[in-house]
């Protein structure tokens, strides 16, 4: 190999290298929406909570409007200032609460939810559907956006069964 091809290689490499990095910067922390039929299998029943959420943690500790589920590790360097962000939005919403999962205890959960990187962020409604996902710290903008619709859309859904007329109990 002539001493041209290695520094071509190398050129190669390194560009490559730099695109995927920049690719993948782009993308750390963008806000994913998802539908709830992303979570939920064709066969299970709609219950009104996503059943793979439902096990996450005690229903307590759960949002009455919204959930902040944060995946992390013991080793996760960012994990500590992604808490620190969830806990203050969390604190200036009411009805909203954090959760963290530590996937060193609970592994399963990375693949059922596809976590390849932590933190990983899922924001759940108040029936506990997954409607938007963030891989890695979510930016700011884009978190107070998708938590604004879906606390509008908590607000904007009838909180008590509507009844028609001949539906009265007796």
């Amino acid at each position: 190999m002539t001493v041209a091809t290695a520094v071509a290689v190398l050129v190669g490499v390194l560009a490559l290298a730099t695109a995927l990095g920049l690719l993948l910067r782009a993308r750390t922390g963008r806000a994913r929406p998802t539908r709830t039929s992303d979570t939920r299998t064709s066969t299970e029943p709609s219950t009104g909570t996503d059943p793979t959420t439902a096990d996450l943690a005690p229903a307590e500790a759960f949002g009455t409007e919204a959930t902040l589920v944060q995946f992390s590790t013991p080793t996760c360097a960012r994990c500590p200032a992604t808490r620190r962000q969830l806990d203050a939005v969390a604190a200036a919403n009411p009805g909203v609460a954090r959760l963290e999962i530590d996937l060193a205890e609970r592994p399963e959960l990375a693949r059922r939810f596809a976590v390849m990187q932590t933190p990983t962020v899922l924001l759940l409604d108040r029936s506990r559907a997954v409607r938007t996902r963030f891989g890695g710290p979510p930016r700011p903008a884009e978190l107070a956006t998708a938590l604004h619709a879906v606390l509008a859309a908590a607000t904007a859904a009838p909180t008590a069964t509507a009844t028609t007329p001949g539906d009265e109990l007796p």
